[in-house]
């Protein structure tokens, strides 16, 4: 999770178990927009994996809830959603976008959803090499296309007016963040550019990025935009903190503690 740091340095505020594991968040947005469209960010894993005990170790995964249950507790139920963003579609964050149906088949999970995604990060998701292919799953992802329920977009796109994705790259070549502006706020929902607040620092940059440069350049000028502007950063991973605002002192960018509940931003 933190590439070429060393582990002296990230195990004193992300504490390590045995194996070598840190605690992880698998968190899902919900936005409900001024047109009042349901869009949810991501979907997390699926119980199309909680049969599958191996699975289950190796990633040491605990859910007391499920999405669904979450959704319950704000009273949408997944055929309310209208759209499904994917910040790219590795398992952890596109597995919930299908569920198994009573054929035993993976289905949509959000039966009247369209779900966005970058046009590159569906050509690779589909045409995996050895390098990203167990973080590919197509059961994930491949029905999407069969129903004819995606929108892909390369770059920049606007869902509706104070709502759109922006591609960043870095950790795919077609990761893209969310940006949420309302009120007169901003907000962007960064997936795994930035995927906790111990990555701020510029040269904490997963192992797993592909585009380790690329997600270089692409937080440098993420957090100095957010910085001058007084964004609110949300992190999909982190177990401390679901979002923050900056502070930058001796070259390094900080978490401030003075932010709103990331629920209610945008």
């Amino acid at each position: 999770m933190f590439g070429a740091v060393p582990k002296r340095l990230w195990n004193r505020h992300d504490p390590a178990d045995e194996e070598n594991r840190i605690a992880l968040n698998l968190g899902a947005l919900l936005i409900r927009t001024p047109r009042g469209r349901d869009v949810l960010v991501d979907a997390g894993l699926s119980s199309k994996y909680d049969r599958n005990r191996k699975f289950l170790d190796v990633y040491a995964v605990e859910r007391p809830r499920t999405l669904r249950d979450e959704l319950a507790e704000l009273g949408v139920a997944p055929r309310d959603i209208g759209i499904v963003v994917n910040t790219h579609l590795h398992f952890d964050h596109a597995g919930g976008d299908t569920e198994l149906g009573e054929d035993g088949l993976p289905a949509p999970a959000f039966s009247a959803a369209r779900y966005l995604i970058q046009k590159e990060e569906w050509e690779d998701a589909t045409h995996p090499h050895e390098r990203n292919k167990a973080s590919y799953m197509d059961e994930n992802y491949a029905v999407l296309e069969d129903r004819k329920l995606l929108d892909l977009v390369s770059g920049e796109y606007e869902i509706e007016p104070g709502l759109s994705v922006i591609r960043s790259g870095g950790h795919t070549r077609g990761h893209q963040v969310v940006k949420i502006s309302s009120e007169g706020e901003t907000a962007v929902f960064l997936g795994d550019l930035i995927p906790t607040g111990s990555h701020l620092p510029l040269p904490y940059i997963m192992g797993y990025d592909l585009f380790p440069l690329g997600t270089l350049e692409a937080k440098r000028a993420l957090l100095k935009q957010a910085l001058d502007e007084n964004w609110t950063l949300i992190f999909q991973h982190d177990v401390k903190r679901r979002a923050c605002k900056l502070d930058f002192k001796d070259g390094r960018y900080y978490a401030r503690s003075d932010v709103p509940e990331a629920s209610r931003v945008g």
